[in-house]
């Protein structure tokens, strides 16, 4: 592996953050270096677009993330959406009844969504974050929608098992695709064909940019769709067992900057250090 990539895509939690949710100053500066070196930095998240204002320090002249599980592309600095590819009204309702159907009605399956006008809820959704003030609550989130609904959430009474996602997926068959971010217990449904690795090729095919090209940095399940469509991958060295099957390397956990070891290595080649053959 002697050639820069022209782009690094990278997951935030549990691969760029640290284990408490902050960029550390090593990470900070390997983000900038790459960018001066003429290397792409694109975030690839779960993450809506209202939890990524706090990296807009971080973020140099890059500040691009794919978020939403591909749902929508963000200029993170200036908040931004440029591209999106949301689920209208009517294939949101038609997942949430099939989901109540199959897994014991409303009182048994509990709701949330993500639009780029924020958060919204039915009562007995379990959040495992704090609430933003002011969130739209009803019985049904078919009240709530709005026109372009980047992730469905979705929890349940049943019994929670490793397998909760792959049993949700096969209730929502063609209508969307489930994603696994690592909570256990929360299935998030975006629309069909919507994942992270589809919209960063979307994004990187725009510049010229070939998958052979870049570098793709993971953690989790949901990453797996963008580290096999990568010309290189990494599993962080706490990355899910899946990852670490699927990856082409390994890097670092988290909580000892192993982003910033890829990065470090991608500027370094684009500079020249390390002999890049680009």
């Amino acid at each position: 592996m002697t050639r820069a990539p022209r782009l690094v895509a990278t997951d935030l939690d549990g691969t760029l953050l640290r284990p408490d949710g902050t960029v550390s100053p090593r990470t900070a500066a390997a983000l900038v270096r790459a960018a001066d070196a003429g290397v792409e930095v694109v975030f690839v998240t779960a993450r809506p677009p209202r939890w990524l204002q706090q990296l807009a320090p971080h973020v140099a002249g890059h500040g691009v993330a794919i978020c939403a599980n591909g749902a929508a592309v963000l200029e993170v600095g200036t908040g931004r959406v440029l591209a999106e590819r949301g689920m209208s009204p009517e294939v949101v309702a038609r997942i949430a009844e099939r989901v109540r159907a199959a897994w014991g009605g409303p009182q048994a399956v509990h709701l949330a969504a993500e639009s780029v006008d924020g958060f919204a809820q039915e009562p007995r959704f379990r959040y495992p974050h704090d609430e933003p003030p002011g969130t739209p609550v009803a019985v049904r989130i078919e009240e709530l929608l709005r026109p372009a609904t980047y992730k469905l959430l979705v929890r349940s009474t049943r019994l929670v098992t490793p397998t909760f996602c792959d049993e949700l997926a096969v209730v929502v068959g063609d209508l969307g695709i489930v994603a696994d971010s690592g909570a256990s217990g929360l299935g998030e449904i975006s629309g069909p064909g919507v994942t992270k690795a589809a919209t960063l090729a979307d994004w990187a095919a725009a510049r010229g940019i070939d998958p052979a090209d870049v570098w793709a940095v993971g953690d989790a399940p949901n990453d797996l769709s963008m580290l096999g469509w990568a010309g290189t991958s990494f599993a962080m060295g706490n990355a899910h067992p899946a990852v670490f099957a699927a990856a082409t390397r390994r890097c670092a956990s988290n909580a000892d900057d192993g982003v910033a070891d890829v990065l470090e290595l991608a500027g370094a080649l684009a500079e020249g250090v390390l002999g890049s053959s680009r």
